[in-house]
């Protein structure tokens, strides 16, 4: 079978250049996939060796959303390297270079951790302005539209909403911002666009969220639809390598739209989605910048509960 040779040839290939030059999380789905291997098998053989390892932690290994330190991982890694049939230390070499390397090559995604913090956080400050989850609305449709700066930093977004109301009295919808790591929220604005006046601003600073009410001109009834706008000026934090929209329920469609700077282009865009923050991501799409190519995005046409994004390599 040639064409089976030659496939097998290319990933051994592949294998033993990212072996040489990493990074890790690189190697390490180079060898999974020479081997034609799947995670439980690797999990599997894995216990043969008396170590205990997840599947979720062996996709966030190979995806480059985490890296193992512990010294449980650590010796999972060396027993990964005799069940892929690696040179010894090999993959063990590449953890230890500097783990900025890796996040070069291919810049994790938010962490497990990251969502959980900032999810807490919201659901603490809700619980302060005493808010349901929802705020008594429905989402009929959302078109999000991010901006990417000339530094290819998350510069600002802006958002429309089309909603309808499930219970009497509703006049408010509490807006969410979760801004890049380092983000700096007491620096951010929010704009109120259209049908909508900013009320009370609150931002966490240790996980970059901002939540701020957006105040109508008048009381919903059950039943009642209504569209407003607004827009956070953000630019706060260093480069931007994707942008993440969370969603606690389903909903109607959601449109994502990323602009990037004429003068600072990325070289490949991609669409993902993951159902819970523990989840792995999956849904993997690569997108193709238009618009004099400078803008990339997707549509939803009826959102689920989890996360959908759009992330982006700079070289």
């Amino acid at each position: 079978m040639p064409h089976a040779t030659q496939h097998a040839d290319l990933a051994t290939a592949e294998l033993d250049s990212t072996l040489r030059s990493g990074p890790f999380h690189v190697a390490l789905r180079a060898a999974i996939a020479a081997r034609g291997l799947p995670l439980q098998r690797v999990q599997h053989h894995l216990s043969r060796y008396g170590v205990k390892v997840g599947v979720t932690s062996l996709s966030y290994w190979q995806q480059g959303a985490r890296r193992p330190q512990r010294p449980e991982s650590l010796r999972a890694v060396r027993a990964l390297e005799e069940i892929l049939q690696l040179p010894e230390e090999s993959l063990i070499r590449l953890l230890a270079e500097p783990a900025r390397h890796a996040a070069e090559q291919r810049p994790a995604g938010r962490s497990y951790r990251s969502l959980v913090e900032a999810s807490d956080v919201l659901e603490r400050l809700l619980t302060e302005w005493d808010c349901p989850p929802d705020g008594g609305l429905h989402s009929l449709g959302h078109h999000e539209r991010v901006t990417i700066g000339a530094r290819r930093e998350l510069a600002g977004r802006e958002s429309h909403h089309i909603v309808r109301a499930h219970q009497d009295g509703v006049d408010r919808f509490v807006a969410v911002h979760h801004g890049d790591p380092g983000a700096a929220p007491e620096r951010m604005a929010v704009h109120a666009l259209e049908n909508c006046r900013t009320g009370r601003v609150r931002g966490h600073h240790d996980t970059g969220l901002l939540v701020a009410e957006l105040l109508f001109d008048t009381r919903l009834r059950a039943g009642d639809t209504f569209l407003f706008r607004y827009a956070v000026e953000d630019g706060t934090a260093g480069v931007s390598h994707e942008y993440v929209r969370g969603f606690g329920s389903g909903g109607g469609q959601y449109a994502l739209e990323v602009r990037f700077d004429a003068g600072s282009l990325p070289v490949r865009c991609h669409r993902f989605a993951q159902p819970s923050a523990a989840a792995p991501r999956g849904g993997r799409e690569q997108l193709r910048l238009s618009g004099r190519h400078r803008c990339v995005h997707l549509v939803e046409p009826r959102v689920r509960s989890g996360y959908l994004g759009i992330g982006w390599d700079w070289e």
